[in-house]
């Protein structure tokens, strides 16, 4: 009596296409879906000149702390402050000499305000001080908003139902999800997948001077942010009607 060894060919990796029981459909999701911002941010320069270096130094000292104490007082409206660039510069006379004629002093400041209420009359208030330049507002989204999901969320759904059009062109119908991946996560992405910040939408410049009655808060409106989301989803379905 002889034994029989009986020998199987391991499966390999599955095809990268369907087969006639089982086709495969490829398809991409995507999303582009609108919300109020979350975050506005505004650069403040403060400048100062003077005939010598301690004089400058010491005024953009003073209107430095000017701008921060200003900005601090709006509390919990503002989420985040940071001093930036700091510069002094001399300025030189005509001539052949090194005569300095005078000194520039320039420091930059960003300030993230959640309250967009507060955000005009903060606006103005800076625009009223001396010598002092306010860009801005850059409206964005908190990186951690859940917008970002809910487009991701929406963009799955959109693979979806763009399968389910296609099978049931067919006369089929889905039957397992193979594959979910976000657009480029196994190669660099072509494109940024969220919106970025909106460009500012103006300048407003305080000058030294006799001070004047406070102007009025500036109405500021919110522009609505742009999320972005794509994903690329693989299915088999069910044999067509051919």
């Amino acid at each position: 009596m002889s034994d029989t060894t009986a020998e199987t060919t391991p499966a390999g990796p599955p095809a990268p296409y369907g087969t006639p029981s089982a086709p495969r459909v490829a398809v991409r999701g995507e999303a582009r879906l609108q919300f109020d911002p979350e975050l506005a941010t505004i650069g403040i320069q403060v400048s100062a000149r003077g005939r010598d270096r301690r004089t400058a130094l010491d005024d953009l000292t003073r209107r430095n702390t000017a701008v921060l104490d200003l900005v601090k007082s709006y509390g919990d409206a503002v989420d985040k402050l940071s001093t930036g660039a700091l510069s002094i510069s001399p300025e030189l006379g005509g001539g052949r000499g090194e005569r300095v004629r005078a000194y520039h002093g320039n420091v930059r400041v960003n300030a993230v305000l959640t309250d967009f209420t507060a955000l005009g009359e903060l606006v103005t208030r800076l625009a009223d001080l001396e010598l002092t330049r306010v860009s801005g507002p850059w409206w964005s989204l908190r990186p951690d908003s859940p917008a970002h999901a809910e487009a991701r969320r929406e963009a799955v759904r959109e693979a979806v139902r763009r399968a389910r059009e296609y099978a049931g062109a067919l006369g089929a119908s889905l039957d397992a999800l193979l594959e979910l991946a976000d657009l480029g996560a196994e190669a660099p992405a072509p494109a940024p997948a969220y919106a970025m910040p909106a460009p500012p939408t103006g300048v407003v410049r305080g000058f030294a001077g006799a001070q004047t009655e406070a102007a009025p808060a500036l109405d500021l409106e919110p522009q609505r942010q742009t999320v972005f989301a794509q994903v690329n989803a693989r299915f088999t379905m069910t044999p067509p009607e051919l």
